[in-house]
């Protein structure tokens, strides 16, 4: 007789990083990330300085694995939302990480267990091939790959809270 054995399910965990949101399209956001989860959540709202009239909020979240994308895709396509996700690795899954701005659209990739950015080979076979001899264009699809506009774009909102405040420089004259 086969003796049976049942492993428990591995907690995903991960940060949700509402970059900027419509003061309006706050409560909404909750209810999409609290779906996504299925228990009923509530973020501690900030002003985010970048962007007058937005809010911003940080949420540590926990799940099955693949909930990342449920968020992301709960929150993707709204207009003046700028997020990210996060989904630590766990065993037999990959981490990731979301980010979606209104221009851009959401960019994904895998991550390691540092967080770290993972590009797959054929990708990377992707670039040398369509950049060719050319480092600029092999250079462009690799950053294109890295998610670099999308890194670019929230940079600004990442940095923008107390403890470390944006200080906007205007040229005069």
């Amino acid at each position: 007789m086969a003796e049976t054995v049942v492993r428990a399910a591995s907690a995903a965990r991960g940060v949700l990083f509402v970059h900027s949101s419509l003061r309006a399209l706050c409560p909404h956001v909750e209810w999409a990330a609290g779906r996504a989860l299925g228990v009923p959540v509530n973020f501690d709202w900030q002003e985010q300085p970048v962007l007058r009239g937005a809010m911003r909020a940080e949420f540590f979240w926990e799940g099955e694995p693949g909930t990342g994308a449920k968020i992301a895709s709960a929150l993707r396509g709204w207009e003046q939302l700028r997020f990210e996700v996060s989904e630590d690795p766990t065993p037999g899954n990959d981490g990731a990480r979301w980010m979606h701005t209104p221009e851009l659209g959401v960019y994904f990739a895998q991550t390691d267990a540092a967080g770290n950015t993972v590009i797959p080979e054929d990708r990377v076979r992707y670039a040398l091939e369509v950049g060719g001899l050319d480092a600029l264009e092999v250079h462009r699809e690799l950053r294109l790959a890295l998610g670099q506009a999308w890194d670019d774009e929230l940079e600004p909102f990442r940095h923008a809270s107390d403890f470390a405040p944006v200080v906007w420089l205007h040229q005069v004259g």
